[in-house]
């Protein structure tokens, strides 16, 4: 008789996380400024996140959302291996494959085509199967013949357009998106977001920055709300983003009476 079967494993596990970056005030501007201000610089450290605990569950889409400076950017791009935690551990299991900001992983100097290539090999893909892929990436992004142009004359939105439609067409298993698609117009923003339905179908785990809580409502299975570093709430997205405007409005209260 075969034993209870086991839970399948978080495609994304993130264990009482903390991160710590290391900031230098007024650095010095000149050679003769750091000779003089040797040894006195001004170091401050600024905790970005502490003790974030929470499981992304294979085929989920997930969605994290707060302020600015709450931490979000940080946790995906500590989801993404960019950054390492400074204490507690995080687990991704699948390919992996994240768009995080404009021109993330682009050499400026290299065509677009040549990218699509080198972004391919950053995931572990082949030459072959990237040049399988091309035909529809070009399509996808919509960017033509400037495929074959240096990445640096792009505009934002060909560089975005570009970015999303390699990090959708690499097959992945686990896909990190951040704000950045609100940087397309209208039509393509569609396109985004139908396809990452299509692949949320078909069993691609999707972890979502976003700060447009009509979009978390409609798209997310789970929300996080990071508020200050630290996991406010985690659970249904009505509740949890009902709960986050609440406290939104409430700040702007406090906020507009104290400047009365």
């Amino acid at each position: 008789m075969s034993g209870p079967s086991r839970e399948p494993e978080p495609a994304v596990e993130v264990a009482e996380v903390s991160k710590r970056f290391r900031l230098e005030l007024n650095r010095p501007t000149s050679v003769k400024e750091a000779v003089i201000r040797f040894g006195r610089r001004d170091v401050r450290h600024l905790w970005a996140l502490r003790d974030v605990s929470l499981a992304i569950e294979q085929g989920s889409f997930f969605g994290l959302i707060g302020h600015n400076g709450s931490g979000k950017s940080t946790l995906l791009r500590l989801m993404a291996g960019i950054h390492r935690p400074t204490s507690g551990r995080i687990a991704a299991r699948g390919r992996l494959s994240a768009l995080l900001e404009l021109g993330s992983g682009f050499h400026p100097e290299l065509t677009g085509r040549e990218n699509v290539f080198l972004n391919g090999a950053m995931l572990g893909l082949g030459r072959r199967q990237m040049a399988a892929a091309m035909d529809e990436i070009i399509d996808f992004s919509g960017v033509g013949d400037q495929i074959d142009a240096p990445v640096k004359i792009y505009s934002s939105g060909m560089y975005m357009r570009l970015g999303f439609s390699v990090a959708v067409n690499v097959e992945p298993e686990i896909l990190l998106v951040d704000e950045v698609i609100a940087v397309g117009d209208e039509e393509f923003q569609q396109r985004c977001l139908h396809h990452m339905e299509s692949l949320r179908a078909g069993g691609t785990t999707i972890v979502l920055v976003s700060h447009d809580t009509a979009l978390v409502r409609r798209l997310c299975d789970r929300v996080g709300w990071l508020d200050a570093g630290r996991l406010r709430s985690v659970g249904d997205p009505d509740e949890v983003v009902d709960a986050y405007l609440v406290a939104v409005a409430d700040r702007d209260g406090e906020s507009g009476a104290a400047g009365r």
